[in-house]
């Protein structure tokens, strides 16, 4: 069974592994939206905040999380790298929408990223 999980900024799809002692252990295999750039407690700050590169969970990436953070997900998704193509885009055009010195180290932020991703699951970002 699959399951909807936010974790940070980020939300997931996930599959439920084992029960553990202190929650439930899970492995990522899609991601909804991608985590927000960013100093997320200083939103749209740029200057005197740092400023954090939050990448996805990785593809079967496990986590013990809390069972509460669980939600039964039970329409189709895409496959891993196609799902973080989508999300990875659906932020880029979230960030493009206002010219801010925010959206823009966002963006510099997230096209650095997109670089990490491509190396490690050896694909190609649509132009």
């Amino acid at each position: 069974m699959y399951f909807r999980l936010m974790h940070k900024s980020g939300i997931y799809i996930v599959e439920k592994i084992q029960e553990q002692p202190h929650g439930v252990l899970v492995s990522v295999v899609s991601v909804i939206t991608h985590p927000m750039q960013g100093d997320l407690h200083s939103r749209g700050e740029v200057e005197n905040v740092f400023f954090h590169e939050r990448k996805a969970l990785a593809h079967h990436e496990k986590r013990v999380v809390d069972a509460n953070l669980l939600k039964p997900y039970t329409e189709a998704f895409l496959p891993y790298t196609a799902s973080l193509i989508q999300a990875v885009a659906k932020m880029e055009l979230k960030l493009q929408t206002d010219d801010t010195p925010f959206n823009r180290k966002a963006l510099e932020t997230l096209a650095s990223i997109k670089k990490d991703y491509e190396r490690q699951y050896q694909f190609t970002f649509p132009q």
